[in-house]
């Protein structure tokens, strides 16, 4: 399906679901929306990254005060898992399929609207572009069955939210955990 106006319509969606945490999300939330409504293109088509902006999946597995990282062999820092959103895919979709693809279990819960967007810079080995990253959460229990991608990832591993590895993961990490403790997420979970 073609970069349409619908699915533009559906992006827009999700962010304009979004209470910024702060002053930065705000801002990215402002930069993600005029990006959108500038009718570049939204999703990646060549790798590493042509277009050099474009749409991303973020999802958090969390359980209670546990949050669920990989480390990326690309990135080279502990992040929560995702990918780019495919042309056509709603974000949530992109959710639904990286799951399955990264982490090999499905979802046991519809997908809500996204908690939290970030517009950042790219590092690692496949640095210097942005990506658009809207951040969903994915329920699940620490003994949940997961076969990874050991292409992608060098590990996967369960860190409390006080214990996160702050120093070597996504700049942005820490604030979604605030997000994440603010119990926003349970309410929309519940009005779903």
């Amino acid at each position: 399906m073609p970069d349409t106006a619908g699915m533009r319509a559906a992006v827009r969606s999700e962010l304009t679901s979004i209470n910024p945490l702060d002053a930065l999300e705000l801002q990215h939330l402002g930069e993600a929306l005029a990006w959108i409504d500038s009718g570049a293109p939204l999703f990646r088509t060549a790798k590493p990254a042509t277009p050099p902006q474009h749409l991303v999946s973020y999802f958090a597995v969390v359980d209670g005060e546990s949050i669920l990282l990989v480390d990326h062999r690309n990135a080279q820092l502990w992040l929560p898992p995702g990918g780019h959103v495919e042309e056509g895919e709603h974000p949530r979709e992109t959710v639904v399929r990286e799951v399955r693809e990264e982490l090999g279990f499905v979802p046991a819960h519809e997908i809500a609207a996204p908690l939290m967007v970030t517009c950042t810079t790219t590092v690692g080995l496949t640095a210097g572009h942005t990506d658009v990253s809207l951040w969903y959460v994915v329920s699940a229990t620490r003994d949940q069955d997961l076969s990874y991608d050991a292409e992608e990832f060098c590990d996967v591993r369960w860190f409390a939210f006080s214990e996160a590895p702050l120093g070597r993961t996504d700049p942005h990490l820490e604030r979604f955990i605030r997000k994440l403790r603010s119990n926003e997420w349970r309410e929309r979970g519940r009005d779903r």
